[in-house]
């Protein structure tokens, strides 16, 4: 059998030719002329087969197989990144947080870490609801806080090498990063502006704590107190639509009469008098906050 030669040429208005001989058939591979944002490696026009007895076969192109590519994956690509968070840094600095971490889901109500206990590391929020208690047992504890995508749980304790200040317990089924303490150091002096990332972001806990006092000392009313914590959802960890907010409906009213220094039946009592006003609804476990101007008016 003689050997098959191999060669490749342009010809005839064909930008690639590749012609193989062999001892009983000829085979031309053509191509279209290749358009102006044509890959180079687009699939041939047509195989043309000649045969030892020149009869001549024509071969159809080989189709392409369709690759499933993942979807891009991690912070850079991530719908729930928020301005003003570490999430939202830039795309070298938050690659390098990348490296730092790894993912992990939890479901609802998993504990994630307890009042007292060593900072060994801090979590980013990737999506879901974290609940933050601070108290010394289930029977006297009050809920600081409703953290959701792009929080960052645990900076302070982390920062300070000291413990955790609260206890953080999932809302809803969550997706977390963390962030183990020496790592997140080293990531902090290897970037100026994560630097100045963490100073905001303990800056905005330092806001949350003063409008918890507020909320509590210096609002006289139920009334007052509760617009003042649907507006704080609202801010926090909610949307803005025309003229006011929608957010999930994550606390039961008792916990919301905990946040207020009230009980159960007032809450339910008043939050029925703010939706007869039609100042908000809820639908679906979704509050809508129609006029936050009213609510704002009660404190």
């Amino acid at each position: 059998m003689s050997p098959i030669t191999f060669r490749m040429q342009n010809a005839g208005g064909h930008w690639l030719q590749e012609i193989l001989h062999g001892p009983k058939c000829r085979i031309d591979f053509a191509c279209a002329p290749r358009g102006k944002n044509e890959p180079r490696n687009a699939s041939p026009a047509g195989v043309n087969a000649t045969m030892a007895d020149g009869q001549q076969i024509a071969i159809a192109p080989p189709r392409r197989r369709a690759v499933n590519r993942p979807s891009p994956i991690g912070c850079a690509a991530c719908t729930n990144r928020r301005p003003g968070w570490f999430c939202s840094l830039g795309s070298a600095v938050l690659a390098d947080l990348e490296l730092a971490t790894t993912t992990i889901s939890i479901p609802a109500q998993a504990p994630l870490f307890t009042q007292g206990e060593d900072a060994r590391c801090l979590y980013l929020i990737c999506s879901g609801y974290i609940k933050l208690t601070a108290g010394h047992s289930r029977d006297r504890e009050m809920i600081v806080r409703v953290a959701g995508p792009g929080s960052m749980l645990g900076l302070y304790a982390i920062l300070s090498h000291g413990v955790y200040e609260v206890s953080a317990e999932s809302l809803t089924a969550a997706q977390l990063r963390p962030v183990e303490r020496d790592r997140f150091q080293n990531f902090l002096r290897a970037h100026k502006e994560a630097q100045m990332r963490a100073v905001q972001c303990i800056c905005q806990e330092y806001r949350f704590a003063l409008q918890d006092a507020c909320r509590i000392a210096l609002a006289e009313t139920v009334a007052g107190r509760l617009g003042r914590l649907l507006l704080e959802l609202g801010h926090q960890i909610g949307e803005r639509i025309d003229g006011g907010f929608r957010f999930p409906l994550l606390l039961t009213h008792e916990e919301m009469a905990s946040m207020t220094c009230t009980t159960r039946e007032t809450v339910t009592r008043t939050l029925g008098q703010f939706r007869k006003d039609g100042w908000i609804s809820t639908e679906d476990a979704i509050v809508t906050l129609h006029k936050p101007d009213e609510l704002q008016a009660l404190v």
